[in-house]
Order: C-alpha cells, then sequence, then structure tokens
C-alpha cells in the first residue's frame, strides 16, 4: 500500500534528498536554498507530499501555491513530481498526484498545472485528467546571479 502524506520541518530532508538525486546528480542543494525552502514549506507557499511503501520513501511531489489575477482563484503548479525507478508502474505517481488534487480542494485550488518532459509522465498526467494547453509556449531565461 502507498500512503502520501505532506512533510514539514526535518520530515523534508528525506524526499530532498530524492529529488537531489534525480535533479541535481546527487549534490545538495545549497544551504541557503534549504533554508529558502524550509521557509516557503513553512509559510504555506509549498508543500511537499512523500510517498512511502513499506516504510521507504518511493515518490515525492512538490506543489507550489500561487495566485492567478486572470482567474482571480488560487492555483497550484505541480514543481516536480519524482518516483524511484525501482517503483514505477506501481500506483506512486498515481497516489501522488491523488494526493495533490487532495491538497488542492483543501487549499481552494481549481486549476493546477504541470510541466513534463518524458511521454511516460505525460501519459500519467492524461491518464488522471490533465489536459495539455493549446498553444502554451514555455519559455526560459537564465540570470547570472
Amino acid at each position: 500500500m502507498i500512503e502520501v502524506s505532506p512533510v514539514r520541518g526535518a520530515g523534508i530532508v528525506e524526499p530532498l534528498r530524492l529529488l537531489e538525486v534525480r535533479l541535481r546528480e546527487g549534490e545538495p542543494v545549497p544551504v541557503h536554498f534549504s533554508k529558502r525552502l524550509h521557509e516557503a514549506v513553512e509559510a504555506g507557499e509549498l508543500e511537499v507530499l512523500a510517498a512511502r511503501a513499506e516504510g521507504l520513501m518511493v515518490g515525492v511531489a512538490v506543489l507550489a501555491y500561487r495566485l492567478s489575477i486572470s482567474a482571480a482563484t488560487p492555483f497550484a503548479s505541480v514543481e516536480d513530481l519524482y518516483v524511484r525507478p525501482d517503483a514505477r508502474r506501481r500506483g506512486v505517481g498515481r497516489a501522488l498526484l491523488e494526493a495533490v488534487q487532495e491538497r488542492c480542494a483543501a487549499h481552494g485550488v481549481s486549476y493546477v498545472e504541470a510541466q513534463v518532459e518524458d511521454e511516460e509522465a505525460a501519459a500519467l498526467y492524461v491518464a488522471l485528467g490533465y489536459e495539455p494547453e493549446p498553444g502554451v509556449q514555455v519559455f526560459s531565461r537564465s540570470h547570472v546571479l
């Protein structure tokens, strides 16, 4: 059975490590960023959802809450969603996204978005009722800090 729950405080360390392995090739996030991440979670701007199966961390989702001026309502974005390779195809991603829906409902969020980078992830989102946004393009630009 897969259990998904929000984590805070010291509880975000293990899910963060899982994301560091996937997104940062194992390199820890800088201390100053880790502090900001903890502050954002405590302020309710971000929510970290941890998925466990048989007591082991198998997946994580990071949900960001924002206000949409155009819709005049809060919305959320799935910032990161990761399932350990050895736990894939076992319902972990589905459990995480179902928890996202529950958390959004609890926060009065009616619109959730996610950017996906591969077809397998896209198939999961589509299977759970997410739809591609027609005409939307993602642009980015790096700024030197």
